[in-house]
């Protein structure tokens, strides 16, 4: 009888502990079955699930003007999540307080690694808009979530990215009596592992350096045409201009750019959000190319060619040897140039680049050499045999 006495008590707290057990591992079967759910949903591209936990919007805070979900929006998620996965480590149940945290390990692809693409394309493109814009400031880009979009939409088509694991933690709690109504807590933190911390990557506006922003300006401008090139860079008395002669020898330089155009970085000093970038630039020899123009230019003044041709001829000649010693040059040099660079908060940004750039790569060409006043002294004497032919005309009267 003792023996019962003692064994019943000892029973009945080995059935409260089974019950709690059985009642605990219940929770954790259905927070289990609940992130499961809703993470199969992602991985099998479920565009309403994805939306639930990622918004379009707070990849991009900073867009002003919305888009709509068109075809290639939708894609940039589909690519995202189609290697998409995930383990279930541990989940944690406080039944009293109504609320569970699962831990897992997520595999995304390589966000870092798509930001810093991201912001090279995106770099790239506003400095090419400024250009086509007429303007140096690669503040004018677009605030158009849909460009942002289908940047990464190319970005995802076209490259492969590593799969990496991260550690996520999500949050649950019990909405209702039931105790299967267990329901994910969706935060701005459990969105930006879900993409496994893109929103930060696309936030951080040191992700690509001094020296790496450098580059892709530098980079952009061996692509760019005469017309991109001379709004950017604003060469004005070279590059901009409707005269067919002063259009060829424009044209001539750009190609002069784009075959000898280089560059080296030998050093960089960032202090705060200001950052000095200095370089070696390499481009066609400007002073070469004048002294060769000035000598065959000296030889024919002297020539009694140059009597003969009258002001117009000559000024034409001029450009013709100019012409001719820009398309057959082939002399580079290299010299230093500091490049100054701020962050404003959003990224690096290349502060007076059309003139450090300009004159980095026109040297003493920043400014055409063939004198005018041949031009204006044809132009003279034309006026002049016109008032001359007046006067005989009337003469005749």
């Amino acid at each position: 009888m003792k023996m019962a006495k003692v064994l019943i008590p000892f029973l009945l707290i080995i059935f409260a502990v089974s019950v709690f057990m059985g009642c605990s591992h219940l929770d954790k079967t259905d927070v289990e079955g609940v992130v499961t759910n809703e993470l199969n949903l992602l991985k099998n591209l479920d565009s309403d699930t994805v939306h639930k936990y990622v918004s379009y919007e707070d990849l991009f805070p900073d867009a002003t003007e919305e888009t709509g979900h068109s075809k290639d929006v939708e894609e940039v998620f589909s690519l995202f999540f189609k290697d998409f996965d995930y383990k279930i480590l541990n989940i944690d149940v406080d039944k009293d307080h109504k609320k569970a945290t699962a831990e897992l390990k997520l595999s995304t692809i390589d966000t870092e690694a798509l930001a810093r693409d991201y912001d090279i394309a995106y770099l790239k493109d506003a400095v090419l808009k400024a250009a086509d814009s007429g303007s140096s400031d690669t503040e004018e880009r677009s605030d158009s979530l849909e460009e942002r979009y289908l940047i990464l939409n190319e970005l995802l088509k076209n490259n492969e990215y590593e799969i990496i694991e991260t550690d996520c933690s999500i949050e649950l709690e019990n909405t209702g009596t039931d105790s299967e109504e267990w329901e994910v807590i969706r935060t701005h933190e459990l969105e930006n592992d879900l993409v496994g911390g893109l929103m930060t990557y696309l936030s951080d506006s040191t992700l690509l350096s001094p020296e790496e922003t450098l580059t892709v300006y530098l980079n952009t401008l061996k692509t760019m045409d005469l017309e991109q090139m001379n709004n950017y860079l604003g060469v004005e008395s070279l590059l901009n201009t409707s005269d067919e002669a002063k259009n060829s020898i424009a044209e001539a330089l750009v190609e002069q750019v784009h075959a000898n155009f280089d560059f080296k970085i030998t050093g960089s000093e960032v202090q705060s959000y200001k950052a000095t970038v200095e370089t070696e630039l390499t481009t066609f020899d400007s002073s070469a190319i004048l002294s060769a123009y000035q000598e065959e230019l000296d030889a024919y003044l002297d020539s009694p060619d140059a009597v003969i041709d009258g002001s117009q001829k000559r000024y034409d000649k001029s450009f013709e040897l100019l012409l001719k010693n820009i398309e057959n040059n082939t002399a580079t040099v290299t010299s230093p140039v500091s490049f100054h660079l701020v962050n404003d908060g959003v990224s690096w940004k290349l502060t007076d680049e059309s003139q450090s750039i300009g004159s980095g790569i026109f040297g003493t060409l920043s400014s055409n050499p063939v004198s005018g006043e041949s031009s204006d002294e044809a132009a003279g004497e034309e006026e002049y045999e016109e008032d001359s032919s007046d006067e005989t005309d009337y003469e005749e009267e």
